[in-house]
C-alpha cells in the first residue's frame, strides 16, 4: 500500500517516468543526457511540488540539493558523467528526500550490475576487476599506492549510468510511491 495521497502526486508520476524512459533513451543511444531534459525536469519536479504546497516543495528541493551534491562529487571524480550527475538531482526533486535517500543504494546496486554485464559482454573482466583492485588500494592508502582512473583513462569501461538511475528511481517510485 502507498502511504502518500495518489492524487496530487500524479501528475508528478507522469512526468518523472517521462524524464526517465527520455533519459534512458539518450544514454543509451547517445550516450549523454541533455541538459534541456534535465533542467527541466527538476523545474517540473518543482513545480509541480511547489502546486501542492510548500512543505512538498521543501522536500523536493532537499532531494535536488542532495542529488546536485552527490552528482557533483561523482563527476569531479570521474566516476560519472555530468548528464548522469545532473540526472540524480532531477531524480532527488522528484522523489523527495526520503525516498531519494532510499533510492541511492538501488541505483549503485543497478550501476554495480549493469557494469558487470557490460564488461562481461566486453571481455573485459579481468582486466577491470584488476583496475578497480589498484583503485582500491589508491583510496585506502590515500593516494601512496595504486591508480585512480576516470572514465577518460583509456580503457575505462563506460557504463550509461542514467539506466541505473532510472532504475533505482522506478524501483523506489514503485515500492514507496512519491512523498508529498
Amino acid at each position: 500500500m502507498l502511504s502518500h495521497a495518489l492524487a496530487p502526486s500524479g501528475p508528478l508520476s507522469v512526468v518523472l517516468i517521462a524524464v526517465l524512459v527520455l533519459s534512458v533513451w539518450f544514454d543509451v543511444s547517445a550516450q549523454r543526457i541533455p541538459n534541456w531534459l534535465t533542467a527541466g525536469g527538476l523545474i517540473g519536479a518543482l513545480a509541480l511540488r511547489a502546486a501542492v504546497g510548500p512543505e512538498a516543495l521543501g522536500v523536493g528541493v532537499l532531494g535536488g540539493a542532495l542529488g546536485f551534491a552527490l552528482g557533483i562529487l561523482l563527476f569531479a571524480a570521474g566516476a560519472m558523467g555530468a548528464g548522469d550527475g545532473k540526472l540524480l538531482a532531477t531524480v532527488g526533486a522528484f522523489l523527495g528526500l526520503d525516498a531519494f535517500i532510499r533510492c541511492l543504494p538501488l541505483i549503485g546496486a543497478f550501476g554495480g550490475l549493469l557494469a558487470l554485464a557490460m564488461t562481461f559482454r566486453g571481455g573485459t573482466i579481468i582486466p577491470t576487476l584488476i583496475r578497480f583492485r589498484e583503485l582500491l588500494f589508491y583510496v585506502v592508502t590515500f593516494g601512496r599506492i595504486g591508480e585512480r582512473r576516470t572514465l577518460a583513462t583509456p580503457g575505462a569501461v563506460t557504463v550509461p549510468y542514467g539506466v541505473a538511475v532510472a532504475a533505482g528511481a522506478v524501483t523506489v517510485w514503485l515500492g514507496w510511491g512519491l512523498t508529498l
